[in-house]
């Protein structure tokens, strides 16, 4: 298996996703289809420019900190750390407050088994699905994901709805048979949370009814949008994904017209969609349009090469780095950007 076509979609995705989601954050679709009407969609932010937010980057530095620590938790968990200390500091748009908390105790001092806080946010599961893709075994990835998940949130529904996100990532590299509905049918027997589950069943049974994730959406309550909280993210993202697993715009799209948290769906969709096809069922144009500096699609391949060699248990990687002072100047133009959307949205039309 071409585990790099993986990764790199992987990646890509979330960085596709996200950048096609921004535009719309916040919004309800309502509000959003009458400013910036229906499909196709692009990720453009404004005037042609493609943003990706901190979706992007956490799966970024999670997969960074995943080749520096060969295997090892506890050095995951350090890396990790330092890399959010450094984020935080380049001083990032649109950010969570549980993982601003979290960050700004790093900083402070604490240590990464100390610095979470107890929220149910979806920061962990917008970060987790490049870990179900890079290991095997599952209970090493267990592991991870409970490290990646308590140093920003320690809400046990935080840590199951990034487990379940990096699992379905890496279904077809696990080489399960599975379908994403039974793969979905079986999460529910197996995750405690009694909400998440029931949000699940419901995922189940709306796509055996043949329902659009609009209107399981709808039927689930979420009229409005999709919030950031977790188990309202993680289902709707894993329905878009079980409802097109074949058709990465497709997916993306019917993400981003759900409203509400646009960006983080639909980067969790589009990278489990995009881990399971690889990159090449990502839209070329979509790729071709990504903005993204220091980072850029050329930095991402980089970055899906490294890992790739830590999953063959190569030794001595180093990943490309992150350019911090150069992420500076970027996140100067990308808030201002927001700003300025923002005072659009005090416009008509409602």
């Amino acid at each position: 298996m071409n585990r790099y076509n993986h990764i790199l979609g992987c990646l890509l995705g979330t960085a596709v996703g996200d950048a096609v989601g921004l535009r719309r954050e916040g919004l309800s679709r309502q509000r959003a289809m009458k400013m910036y009407g229906g499909s196709p969609l692009s990720p453009n932010l404004l005037l042609g420019l493609s943003f990706c937010s901190d979706d992007t980057e956490h799966t970024q530095m999670v997969g960074r900190a995943l080749i520096a620590s060969i295997d090892n938790v506890e050095e995951f968990e350090r890396h990790l750390a330092n890399q959010l200390r450094a984020w935080l500091l380049t001083v990032p748009a649109g950010v969570g407050l549980a993982t601003v908390k979290a960050c700004c105790k790093l900083l402070l001092g604490f240590s990464p088994k100390r610095s979470g806080v107890f929220s149910a946010g979806n920061g962990p599961a917008m970060r987790s699905a490049i870990l179900g893709v890079c290991i095997d075994s599952d209970t090493q990835l267990c592991e991870f994901i409970r490290s990646s998940t308590r140093i920003t949130h320690t809400d046990p529904k935080a840590e199951e709805g990034a487990l379940l996100v990096a699992r379905a990532a890496r279904l077809k590299i696990s080489g399960s048979k599975g379908d994403p509905v039974g793969f979905i049918d079986q999460a529910c027997t197996e995750i405690c949370d009694e909400e998440l589950r029931t949000n699940l069943q419901a995922v189940v049974v709306g796509l055996k009814k043949s329902k659009t994730p609009l209107e399981y959406c709808e039927s689930q309550g979420w009229s409005k949008g999709v919030s950031g909280y977790v188990n309202h993210t993680v289902p709707a993202a894993l329905y878009c994904w079980a409802n097109s697993p074949d058709n990465f715009r497709q997916c993306v799209e019917n993400a981003v017209l759900l409203g509400g948290d646009t960006d983080s769906v639909t980067a969790i969709a589009g990278a489990i969609c995009g881990s399971n096809l690889g990159v090449d069922s990502i839209p070329a144009e979509w790729i071709n349009q990504l903005s993204e500096w220091p980072r850029t699609v050329h930095w991402n391949e980089e970055l899906a090469k490294s890992l790739v060699e830590v999953s063959e248990k190569q030794r001595s990687i180093k990943p490309p780095s992150m350019h911090w002072l150069a992420t500076y100047p970027r996140n100067l133009l990308f808030t201002a950007i927001v700003l300025g959307i923002g005072f659009r949205r005090l416009l008509p039309p409602y």
